[in-house]
């Protein structure tokens, strides 16, 4: 039999009380709300911190307003938006996050793409080399916070631009443009060397007419 489902289990742990099914959803998805929590607070210990008090807030939210939840779609994006507010909190107290958008209006329509680098989406294939995976760790480190948010949710998490999109509150093109911006500086950080021969887009972006696909 294939593996349940995100929602099958969702189901049984809110019908049922089956710790099992809620223990199974947490494997399968912990690494990536992990993941997304240490590239935010750069700290494994406060990330821990965030990461139990975000599955706390969960299974709270998941039986206080459980038909909330129901109409939310993806478990992990809907917990990826509790572990987002989580880091932001934690962040703003220590002021080290701030909502200006250091680039400007980002969403100005199919111009924009247009003014980017051909070669900049290369960066983005190295994002899944783990022999470099050290040093494109760091060079995420170094991008202006909305930047490393999204690649963040992108690679780390794994969520849909549109998720990313709402997640964050911004619009499909906003979120796909701080995402080319961050590949363009990802690529000015890392190794030139590194690029020879390397190319590849966004993955899972929609075409500049085509966002309602994302």
């Amino acid at each position: 039999m294939p593996p349940p489902t995100d929602a099958e289990l969702v189901q049984a742990y809110l019908d049922d009380g089956d710790q099992r099914a809620f223990s199974q959803l947490l494997s399968r998805h912990q690494e990536r709300i992990f993941g997304y929590l240490v590239g935010m607070v750069k700290d494994r210990d406060v990330a821990n911190d965030l990461f139990q008090e975000t599955l706390y807030r969960a299974i709270q939210a998941m039986h206080r307003r459980r038909g909330s939840y129901e109409s939310q779609g993806r478990w992990l994006a809907w917990t990826m938006r509790i572990a987002r507010n989580a880091a932001l909190d934690w962040l703003r107290a220590k002021k080290k996050f701030t909502d200006v958008d250091k680039f400007g209006n980002e969403d100005e329509g199919p111009s924009f793409w247009d003014r980017l680098p051909d070669e900049a989406p290369e960066a983005d294939s190295l994002l899944n080399r783990a022999d470099l995976w050290e040093e494109v760790e760091a060079a995420i480190d170094e991008l202006p916070p909305e930047q490393r948010e999204v690649v963040l949710m992108r690679h780390q998490s794994e969520l849909t631009f549109r998720e990313i999109a709402e997640l964050t509150g911004v619009s499909i093109n906003t979120a796909l443009g701080r995402m080319r911006y961050a590949l363009i500086n990802l690529r000015k950080i890392l190794d030139p060397e590194w690029f020879e021969g390397v190319t590849a887009d966004v993955p899972g972006a929609p075409k500049p007419k085509d966002e309602a696909a994302a």
